[in-house]
């Protein structure tokens, strides 16, 4: 068993997570990690000079990554980037400015049901710019509308739901080129989750670098398939807890991981952000 781990999938609060980076760097040392990827959804802002200086006196080796949500034929799809250089931040930029958009498309079906909120009480609620449906649905369990973080997206947020808003999102043909011209490598997040049948064939028809085969609490069994897919197609075999802190207190740091070979693979070609 090789003593190299690294938890390639957790949020901190730069965008949903209830985290600092620099705690979780705490966090990831003493769950005995070596390695690590933040991928907070759409920003590299975790990713400090300072943060750089603190996972090297702990002995964590620090992968650059971000998780982008895209939309095909109607619903969500995350891809992980990982490895990538400065000239992603454009891309992210604009991806940041899509949902914004589609928080005030939720905020305005919201609205119409009678359930009032606005942009400034987000923004207390979550890092600037950086807000998406979790930090909607803590100001719906603060207001007393719903009785859990999960009843809001049950009722309102889910991709399903009555509130929910698609917005301007990219392709995941966008974001896998956008990342492959940042030297990056492109993986398809928790595909457990996603839609089977000719949904999820055509979807893996996209040139992807990676898929995330090892997730969370996903049992063993359930791993396989992925692991299947990603032999079959060359793929990186990845894996990470998305971890979130509080908001999935059920999820611990370093739950699902992978080795230092996959690390290295990912690693090539990130550099550190410019300050």
């Amino acid at each position: 068993m090789t003593d190299f781990r690294a938890d390639l999938h957790c949020h901190t609060n730069c965008s949903d997570g209830s985290d600092d980076p620099f705690t979780l760097l705490d966090i990831a040392k003493e769950a005995g990690l070596s390695g690590l990827s933040i991928t907070d959804h759409d920003t590299i802002h975790a990713y400090t000079p300072e943060l750089y200086a603190k996972a090297k006196e702990l002995g964590i080796e620090l992968l650059i990554g971000t998780e982008i949500s895209t939309e095909f034929e109607g619903l969500t799809v995350h891809i992980l980037a990982y490895g990538f250089n400065e000239t992603l931040q454009d891309f992210l930029d604009e991806a940041v400015q899509k949902r914004q958009e589609r928080n005030r498309q939720i905020l305005l079906k919201l609205k119409k049901k009678g359930i009032i909120i606005d942009e400034e009480e987000l923004r207390r609620h979550g890092p600037d710019q950086i807000i998406g449906r979790p930090h909607i649905a803590t100001v719906l369990l603060e207001r007393g509308v719903v009785s859990s973080i999960q009843e809001a997206f049950e009722r309102y947020l889910k991709d399903t739901a009555t509130c929910y808003a698609i917005g301007g999102k990219f392709t995941p043909l966008d974001a896998i080129r956008a990342i492959q011209r940042a030297k990056g490598k492109a993986v398809i997040a928790h595909p457990h989750v996603l839609k089977k049948g000719r949904f999820l064939r055509e979807l893996l028809s996209h040139p992807f670098d990676g898929i995330e085969c090892h997730y969370g609490r996903l049992h063993r069994e359930q791993e396989k398939p992925w692991i299947k897919i990603a032999k079959e197609k060359g793929w990186i075999e990845t894996g990470g807890s998305d971890y979130h802190g509080k908001l999935r207190p059920y999820i611990q740091l370093g739950c699902s991981w992978v080795g230092e070979e996959t690390f290295r693979k990912l690693l090539d070609n990130s550099i550190l952000p410019p300050r």
